[in-house]
């Protein structure tokens, strides 16, 4: 039975779902300004949940080649490439991230005959050409490739990567809609499908404020991430965090994690990278705090993600009283309409 405030206010979702005795809750935070775009989260999350290939497609405009999450992408890398003082450069290519992550979807599974292979415009290279004029510093990361060199020269050029995932939320609109109780909460506060119960309805994909949830097309059936909740249960770091080579993705009690991730944060700015900032932290936010939450050095949209998330289904107790209301006074009106017409 759900709680008084299961769709809005301060829960602690394991407990509100009614668990006794729940274990503390878990959690992902994605520190984005150590991730190197290795993709070995990617691989390591579709190894060990035996998820089907997405193909082998790039978007011709980024070294990404997901563009975002999906059925068969529960973890996926970004890459945003900046170019800040380039213009003549970079004319005509890219200089922010894809209109959203849909349409980065799409554009990774379309193939396209740009007479080059594997599908992708002619080469440049992006650093080397950045440095050929004034620089510009944007900050961390650092403008070299990953590990090429340990002091690498900042440029008016930067990737900035971070390995996306669901965000477990604490009022998670997608269990809130789901008709046949596939999705469900954990003892961990994490939400999961059910596969085998889940029958293709949709209603959780418009309900997530994130655009995570996705259909395969073979089957409808919907799907993400489950926080690897067969290895959490036995104790297990999940395939993702345990593949993580710089523990950019760090998982554990989701307090211990905030508290680290607010000391990371102070960290950096007092090393001047005054944009670090965390998101889906906050507890009083739009959806009472996310389980995966991360360190982003920009604003959210630059990584494609929504900059106030509100659970789509928060209004919906005033939205049913609004409605009885309605309906008892329409009851009333045709009652004295019936009664005036037999006086």
């Amino acid at each position: 039975m759900a709680g008084p405030n299961s769709l809005y206010g301060p829960v602690d979702p394991a407990p509100d779902a009614g668990y006794v005795d729940a274990p503390p809750r878990m959690g992902f935070f994605t520190d984005t300004s150590v991730c190197i775009g290795c993709k070995a989260c990617e691989v390591a999350c579709k190894e060990w949940n035996a998820i089907p290939d997405d193909g082998f497609n790039l978007l011709g405009t980024s070294y990404d080649n997901t563009g975002g999450l999906t059925a068969n992408s529960w973890r996926h890398v970004a890459f945003v490439e900046q170019p800040g003082g380039a213009p003549d450069v970079f004319a005509g290519l890219p200089v922010g991230p894809p209109a959203s992550p849909q349409s980065a979807v799409v554009a990774a599974s379309t193939g396209q005959d740009t007479g080059t292979e594997p599908g992708v415009r002619p080469a440049v290279d992006a650093l080397a050409a950045a440095g050929t004029t004034g620089t510009q510093f944007l900050g961390m990361p650092l403008s070299d490739l990953p590990g090429r060199t340990l002091d690498a020269p900042r440029s008016d050029f930067r990737w900035l990567m971070m390995s996306n995932v669901c965000k477990h939320c604490t009022h998670a609109a997608c269990l809130d809609v789901c008709p046949t109780g596939s999705l469900f909460r954990t003892e961990f506060g994490t939400v999961v499908v059910q596969e085998d119960i889940c029958n293709g309805c949709g209603y959780c994909i418009p309900a997530c404020p994130y655009g995570v949830i996705d259909q395969r097309k073979d089957d409808g059936r919907a799907w993400k991430c489950t926080m690897c909740y067969d290895r959490i249960g036995d104790g297990l770091t999940p395939a993702c965090a345990k593949a993580c080579p710089t523990e950019s993705i760090q998982y554990g009690e989701l307090d211990e994690l905030r508290a680290r991730a607010a000391h990371r944060v102070e960290k950096l700015h007092e090393q001047g990278e005054s944009s670090a900032r965390l998101y889906g932290h906050d507890p009083e936010d739009g959806v009472g705090g996310d389980g995966a939450f991360f360190l982003l050095l920009d604003e959210p949209e630059v990584y494609g993600l929504p900059p106030d998330p509100v659970v789509t289904t928060r209004d919906l107790p005033a939205m049913w009283k609004r409605a009885g209301l309605a309906a008892l006074t329409m009851a009333a009106a045709a009652v004295v309409s019936f009664a005036g017409r037999r006086g």
